[in-house]
């Protein structure tokens, strides 16, 4: 597959009360994701939320980095970081 691709930092706290991208945190995007941490649930939904506030096919988002941690990174296909950032943070 060609085209634009980029890694973002992620900052991610689960278990809240609903899902949504909160803005900047550093050079990290912040999320809060509604899921717990246990069994991949929060990274599933982080994907889930990238994806969707993106325009991406979810097979386009992935968690290249920080599996079991709440900072992540993620891989993107299809769009470049400045286009990522504009789309999340609008």
């Amino acid at each position: 597959m060609s085209g634009p691709a980029c890694r973002l930092q992620i900052k991610v706290v689960p278990g809240a009360s609903c899902s949504e991208v909160v803005g900047l945190l550093g050079a990290a995007v912040k999320v809060r994701v509604a899921a717990p941490p246990a069994g991949g649930q929060a990274n599933r939904e982080v994907r889930a939320l990238l994806a969707d506030r993106l325009g991406l096919p979810l097979a386009q988002v992935t968690v290249v980095a920080g599996l079991a941690s709440p900072v992540k990174v993620i891989g993107l296909v299809g769009i470049t970081e400045t286009e990522a950032k504009a789309r999340l943070l609008a």
